[in-house]
């Protein structure tokens, strides 16, 4: 009985060693399958352009080795022959027969190959351009693109989130007519479509209001909140309990009080959060720069200045590449400092209240 046990026990284990195993593969995988993107940018950002164009040059950034010979630069070729495999130095192309120099025997002279040449593999050998990534930020115009995000960021963050803040405190916690009426249609307007306020918006802010050309019609709307935001920041108001608030409030502490110095501190993993998702949302923004700041350049941020970029360089791959890694360094560098607060203010917790 004791053996039929033992045996039950470590069948048991196997089968949930088995089951994370495949788990894991699976992650690893599925990982595996979203980076390879990133992973493709990435090497591709380090060829060379002649690499970057040529679709049979290897996956890793390599260089084609050359050799000098009587003061000319030639390419190198695996050349077989009788004796093997010789790196040759192409010296003449011919469409029958080429003329090659024996890179480890000069000496004897030049040897007349029987073939096509272009069949042959050129000789490469590891190579990294990191000029790309320097020429990429003076050709581009970073300094000025990070500067014109980091404001629109910036300024549209703050605001969001002292009004979505407001707006989510007021219906977590306070009674008024037709409370639960205004915030469905509050919750409602996150399924609207854009392009179903897109040409009323247009008009009013460019016509009527002459934004045109500038910042305007994209940070002023956020400063009265959003809401996606205000969702989630209420629901995050209704998990904080009650008896701190009454507790401030018998030591004297108002409802402006309260929120600034009870919930706020409390509700701080919802305000990254938040914080967090505007930012990206920023970063990101490309349809709303690209018809507000029509006719002003100077005021594109990342998003539009890199499809100008793409459009002027796109014979060089590697460039627009380069360009596009460094234009995700910031905001993955931001969400891997804060995860763990990001993560912990989008799960809602349940407190009894």
């Amino acid at each position: 009985m004791a053996a039929l046990t033992t045996d039950l026990h470590i069948a048991k284990q196997r089968r949930r060693l088995l089951n994370q195993a495949a788990i894991t593969f699976l992650a690893l995988f599925l990982l595996s399958v979203f980076l390879m993107p990133l992973g493709y940018g990435l090497v591709t950002s380090l060829k060379s352009q002649s690499q970057a164009s040529d679709a049979r040059a290897p996956i890793l950034p390599t260089a084609v080795v050359t050799y000098t010979y009587e003061g000319e630069t030639y390419d190198v070729f695996e050349v077989p022959y009788e004796g093997g495999v010789g790196k040759w130095a192409l010296i003449r192309r011919g469409r029958a027969n080429s003329d090659f120099i024996d890179t480890e025997n000069p000496e004897a002279g030049l040897i007349t190959w029987e073939g096509n040449w272009r069949a042959l593999n050129q000789v490469r050998e590891p190579s990294v351009e990191w000029s790309n990534y320097p020429r990429a930020w003076e050709q581009i115009n970073f300094p000025r693109l990070l500067g014109n995000t980091l404001m629109y960021a910036g300024i549209t963050l703050a605001g969001t989130l002292v009004a979505s803040s407001m707006v989510a405190y007021g219906f977590a916690r306070f009674r008024f007519p037709f409370k639960n009426l205004l915030f469905i249609i509050l919750v409602s307007t996150i399924i609207l479509p854009p392009q179903a306020t897109l040409i009323p918006t247009y008009a009013f802010f460019v016509t009527t209001l002459g934004w045109g050309g500038t910042w305007l019609p994209l940070i002023v709307p956020q400063m009265f909140g959003n809401a996606y935001n205000v969702f989630l920041l209420r629901q995050y108001f209704m998990t904080i309990p009650r008896e701190i608030e009454e507790a401030a409030t018998v030591d004297g502490a108002g409802p402006f009080r309260i929120f600034i110095s009870v919930i706020l501190p409390q509700a701080a993993p919802a305000l990254t959060a938040v914080a967090l998702f505007h930012f990206f949302f920023a970063w990101n923004d490309f349809f709303g720069p690209l018809i507000y700041l029509a006719g002003n350049r100077s005021a594109n941020p990342i998003t539009v200045g890199l499809t100008e970029f793409n459009g002027l360089y796109n014979t060089e791959p590697q460039l627009i590449l380069a360009a596009s890694v460094i234009s995700m360094v910031l905001p993955l560098a931001i969400f891997f400092m804060a995860q763990r607060v990001f993560i912990q203010g989008i799960v809602v917790t349940g407190v009894d209240k």
